[in-house]
């Protein structure tokens, strides 16, 4: 999992990338290719 401190760039990377708010962070989840998660931090 990638953590930046910005995530348009990295949901930019695959179409089927979707942000997410979990427990007050910000997540970038992809169910077809787990690679491409990432988190705000």
């Amino acid at each position: 999992m990638k953590i930046a401190s910005s995530l348009k760039s990295l949901k930019k990377r695959d179409i089927d990338s979707k942000l997410v708010k979990r427990r007050g962070k910000v997540y970038v989840i992809n169910k077809k290719k787990p690679r491409f998660k990432a988190r705000q931090g």
